[in-house]
């Protein structure tokens, strides 16, 4: 590995990312920077989830808002459940291996989503549903509101 290059994955993070291409493109395998490249492709995959769960907290918070607080449903609100819904369903297009998580993530975005609702609308937590009161169908159709 070339130590001038490895040096640049702490100076300058994206001259060192063109140079790994660089090296990837001509089957330079010996000069790449393995350690720092696995783990910025490994946080990349983990990027992609943490994505995921903060899209589907947005959309059920968006949701259990809807849901609780007729008289205060808003454009905004309508069109943020459907832009996070188009989305979600763009990603899982693109990276299927998600979609073995996603009611795993599902509830996991749940507990945030719930914590949020409750400071947004001042509505006490235990007001709201201690599981996810919609399913994985649901929160997905594009034409389900509660």
């Amino acid at each position: 590995m070339d130590d001038h290059f490895n040096n640049l994955y702490q100076a300058d993070f994206h001259r060192w990312l063109l140079h790994q291409a660089e090296l990837l493109q001509a089957h330079d395998f010996e000069r790449l920077d393995l350690p720092n490249l696995i783990e910025e492709i490994e946080t990349m995959g983990k990027n992609r989830q943490h994505e995921l769960e903060h899209r589907l907290t947005i959309l059920i918070m968006h949701l259990l808002k809807f849901q609780l607080q007729p008289d205060h449903i808003g454009r905004s609100w309508i069109s943020t459940i459907f832009e996070q819904r188009e989305r979600i369903k763009e990603g899982m297009k693109r990276m299927p291996s998600l979609r073995p998580k996603l009611e795993h993530t599902i509830q996991d975005a749940y507990k945030s989503a719930r914590r949020k609702a409750a400071r947004e609308t001042g509505i006490p937590i235990e007001n709201f549903p201690r599981t996810v009161p919609f399913t994985m169908r649901q929160i997905l159709d594009s034409n389900f509101l509660p």
